[in-house]
């Protein structure tokens, strides 16, 4: 039994120990997948000036309704995409030259052409600045003005908080509502606009009244009274012939929307005049 089991184990010893043939190298095997169904990330076309996004709709009537085409974000559709980042996104898309050519366009109001050229990308960044700004000016100019008129007088002075307040209340409430209650009348009226387009139109509208409140500094009351018409003026001018086209597809009544318009315009910068171009000791 013992050289049985000695016999075996010289043979596995002999199988084991052996020569194990050599595996011929295949040489390069070239691999080919299929092609894949996924698109291409991230787009290789941006629609955007700036951040690669997309533009604004250009539907007039449904301006926060239709999701933004191109767009990376997860899309929401109605109304839940106005409480989100992505639907004010495009309105943001806007570079320097942009804003400074709307700009010179809001000082020639007789051209009546801002409507069109920002048809299809109306903007919010320069009517959000232009309101800002006017907010500071107003309060720094109108302490300036009123802490040398009390000087002068040898009175004493103390600075007026809510001049701050209402100014920003007057002018951020001025282009939020007043276009808002304009966007309802006119879907009333079969004539539809852009929400978007009138906040763009208004906050543009307002950056006459930067300069004109620089000048109220000069102390003479019949000059602050012709600065504050010629900036009224011109900021309704400027709102009333922009829209004039678009309204007159309204019928017979578009004439006094139009007057309105220009109406409630110079209403503000006689609001303004009696508020901040005037000095009282």
């Amino acid at each position: 039994m013992m050289s049985g089991v000695g016999k075996y184990t010289h043979i596995d010893d002999q199988k084991v120990s052996g020569s194990v043939p050599a595996v011929q190298d295949p040489g390069h095997v070239a691999v080919q997948f299929t092609d894949s169904n996924l698109q291409t990330f991230p787009p290789s076309v941006a629609q955007g000036k700036i951040s690669g996004g997309s533009r604004p709709p250009r539907d007039a009537d449904d301006t926060f309704s239709k999701p933004i085409s191109g767009s990376d974000e997860p899309q929401q559709g109605g109304w839940f995409r106005t409480f989100t980042v992505a639907a004010y996104k495009p309105y943001f898309d806007v570079d320097t030259t942009d804003v400074l050519e709307r700009i010179k366009d809001s000082l020639f109001p007789f051209r009546g052409s801002f409507t069109e050229k920002t048809a299809n990308n109306p903007d919010l960044y320069g009517p959000f600045w232009i309101c800002t700004t006017l907010i500071f000016v107003a309060a720094s100019i109108g302490t300036f003005v009123t802490y040398i008129a009390h000087k002068l007088q040898k009175k004493e002075w103390n600075y007026d908080i809510n001049l701050v307040t209402w100014s920003a209340g007057v002018f951020y409430g001025y282009v939020l509502l007043v276009p808002l209650a304009l966007y309802v009348i006119l879907k009333y009226f079969s004539a539809p606009s852009g929400l978007v387009q009138l906040f763009c139109l208004y906050g543009y509208s307002l950056f006459v009244f930067i300069p004109a409140l620089c000048l109220s500094i000069i102390p003479v009351e019949i000059f602050r009274w012709v600065i504050a018409g010629v900036a009224g003026f011109m900021s309704a001018t400027f709102v009333a012939l922009n829209l004039r086209a678009h309204i007159m597809t309204a019928g017979e009544r578009w004439f006094l929307i139009v007057a309105g318009i220009f109406l409630l315009q110079l209403a503000l910068s006689v609001v303004l005049k009696l508020y901040l171009f005037t000095v009282t000791v």
